[in-house]
């Protein structure tokens, strides 16, 4: 993964399920750089989506590298499974894993990617012991769950302050934002220190993907 330009990742949650395939195509040839997957359970998110063969179905036709976010209350179950349906990027939330460490451990086993997820009051002070370990950090700045939510302001100092333990803990780790992130706002999103952009309703949205896309990467230089 590139450090020195913004990534952006459209959150497919917001892409029309009746029409993947399309939709697929059409992100990625838009300049989709990661394919950004939201698994929730009902349990620790108050919503569900799909699981495994959902990654599955979408990675028989996505080019791009496929980045999974599990929002689930035991997502150690599911490393395997959804290794073995194609991501290539895992990222678990520190407030649902007990032994974070050998889970991390699990995922980058597998040769994938190990990311960790933080919810917006989560400290960064839970990155302590593990930073040196991971691929990156997917920084939430809404409550998980639901789309179309609003950024939430605070979250901009809480990159800041993570992009400064990264540059002295482990200067190869990615800072990922999720959450409300849209074109009067992905400016000083990106400032603050944010390596991949993470965005659904304000991609899919529009008619023309590759527009909104450009945007965004010329508002993020």
């Amino acid at each position: 993964m590139k450090k020195n330009s913004v990534l952006i990742a459209p959150s497919m949650l917001s892409a029309d399920f009746a029409n993947l395939k399309e939709e697929i195509e059409k992100i990625e040839k838009a300049g989709a750089d990661l394919l950004h997957l939201d698994i929730m359970d009902g349990h620790f998110v108050p919503n569900l989506t799909f699981g495994p063969y959902g990654v599955s179905c979408i990675k028989k036709y996505a080019t791009k590298p496929l980045d999974v976010h599990l929002m689930l209350t035991n997502p150690e179950d599911f490393i395997k499974p959804f290794a073995d349906a194609g991501a290539n990027m895992i990222s678990v939330h520190i407030e649902a894993v007990l032994h974070i460490q050998r889970t991390i451990e699990e995922i980058k086993n597998l040769g994938i990617k190990a990311g960790v997820a933080l919810n917006p009051a989560t400290s960064l002070d839970t990155l302590k012991y593990i930073i040196s370990y991971i691929d990156f950090i997917l920084i939430m700045s809404v409550n998980p769950g639901f789309g179309g939510q609003k950024f939430l302001k605070p979250v901009l100092k809480k990159i800041e302050e993570c992009k400064k333990i990264c540059q002295k803990e482990n200067p190869e780790c990615l800072i990922e934002v999720d959450g409300g992130i849209d074109l009067s706002n992905v400016k000083e999103i990106r400032k603050a220190g944010t390596d991949i952009v993470v965005s659904g309703n304000t991609i899919f949205r529009e008619k023309d993907y590759g527009k909104v896309i450009k945007k965004m990467r010329d508002l993020c230089r």
